[in-house]
């Protein structure tokens, strides 16, 4: 380092210390410090009490039902997304451009109204709601809306991972494949889907993180009735409103822990598969 130079270190260092010294002022303020209080709060009133909120049937059956609506629109929305990515990087068509703008309409439409088109829908007053009633279907203030109203917040996440991922990986290797014999099948499961798993695991990810924290469409079609329709979030938001604080903070703190352990399998997967994950993202970019 020449004597020049040593004037330029120490402010960019400088600049370089405050900026990371502001992020982690902002992740402590905002994320870590709430995310604690929350633990703190079902914790308040001691363990015992901590174990008899969790374990009430109410609770449980959020915690239950929960799961049950992302294990049913978590692989749905998979399916789609590897067959929107599929269509959208590997096709030309018309009306590609509105194919793709749809799949980014659950990010540009508030949660509330998104429920409110399935009730429109579906609804005892809904455009289909006469002909469901009269075969005893029930969609609104049932599992299936919740179902429903979830896929429709969470359809981008997979797609929108996997549709730059495909495109930039091209169709080289699918072609060669294909030249050598192999099926259309055999070409998904042994060419596409090895290039495309680490974009797809993230889409996974995040669709499944989303799909148990939504409330917002979910509100609205579940009819909140207790241990049949509200999930985790709903049911922490009935037992804040009736005066049940460590109720309430006790199932945020399981909606909490569950989001860790989908931030944990993600950070296990990039510590274990760090060389392969950086490919992926350097196929992307």
């Amino acid at each position: 380092m020449t004597p020049l130079s040593r004037p330029v270190a120490w402010p960019r260092r400088l600049a370089h210390a405050s900026l990371i010294g502001v992020a982690v002022l902002f992740l402590t303020l905002f994320l870590l410090l709430p995310l604690a209080t929350v633990f703190y709060e079902a914790l308040r009133q001691g363990v015992k009490a901590y174990f008899h909120a969790v374990t009430q049937d109410e609770a449980w059956q959020s915690v239950k039902l929960s799961l049950l609506v992302a294990v049913i629109a978590v692989p749905l929305n998979v399916v789609f997304g590897v067959a929107a990515s599929w269509a959208m990087a590997r096709f030309q068509f018309r009306g590609k451009a509105l194919i793709g703008a749809f799949i980014d309409l659950p990010f540009a439409v508030s949660p509330v109204i998104s429920g409110l088109l399935f009730v429109l829908l579906f609804g005892a007053h809904g455009w289909f709601g006469p002909w469901l009633d009269r075969h005893n279907i029930d969609i609104i203030f049932a599992v299936p809306g919740l179902v429903l109203a979830t896929m429709f917040i969470t359809l981008p996440f997979v797609a929108r991972e996997l549709i730059p991922l495909m495109q930039a990986q091209g169709t080289e290797e699918e072609e060669a494949a294909r030249v050598l014999g192999a099926t259309g099948w055999q070409m998904f499961f042994r060419v596409t889907l090895p290039n495309i798993r680490w974009g797809l695991l993230y889409g996974v990810l995040l669709c499944n993180a989303r799909a148990m924290g939504e409330f917002g469409a979910v509100s609205v079609v579940s009819g909140h009735i207790l241990g049949l329709t509200t999930t985790m979030p709903l049911e922490v938001e009935v037992l804040y409103n009736e005066y049940e604080y460590v109720g309430a903070f006790a199932v945020a703190s399981l909606l909490a822990m569950l989001a860790l352990l989908t931030l944990g399998i993600k950070t296990v997967l990039e510590w274990r598969y760090g060389d392969q994950i950086a490919s992926h993202g350097a196929a992307r970019h």
